[in-house]
């Protein structure tokens, strides 16, 4: 380690000393107690008193000795509980299939999805099909008008 690393770890410890000395200092300030909330000698000996005979609380358990059975407490009264599943209104009658909703409307809609695209290609290839031998009827049809000239004109 240099020397500049060493300071700079005693600056940082020396500054955190200072810190701690002064959170300190503030700690005991908030302990001590002020001059208006100053304890009497009265009020220490009421303290003690209550010390040596704490007042016990049983809630959940019954105890066997008199002196004690003046600290049961009766139990809690729980509101009444009403079921809101119970409450809503049942539903239809109607009663369906389950597995009508899982099935697919249509058994083979992943094989059309797969095959889409060659799909298309042979809907465009059947559509320019079409076409030509639309034209060729059509050209077929002229030369009858024609009166079967056997020229062709285009």
């Amino acid at each position: 380690m240099g020397l500049e690393e060493e300071e700079s770890i005693e600056q940082a410890a020396a500054a955190r000393r200072e810190r701690l000395k002064a959170l300190k200092a503030a700690q005991e300030l908030l302990n001590t107690p002020d001059a208006d909330s100053a304890k009497t000698a009265d009020d220490d000996d009421d303290e003690a008193a209550e010390e040596s005979n704490p007042s016990m609380k049983f809630r959940n358990y019954v105890p066997q000795d008199k002196e004690l059975q003046e600290g049961k407490l009766a139990p809690p009264v729980l509101p009444k509980f009403e079921d809101p599943v119970a409450a809503a209104p049942p539903p239809s009658e109607k009663e369906e299939d389950p597995f009508l909703n899982i099935a697919p409307k249509k058994p083979n809609w992943d094989l059309r999805r797969d095959v889409q695209n060659k799909l298309d290609k042979l809907e465009r290839r059947t559509q320019k099909a079409i076409y030509k031998l639309m034209e060729e009827q059509e050209k077929e049809k002229q030369l009858s008008e024609n009166g079967g000239n056997g020229v062709v004109e285009d």
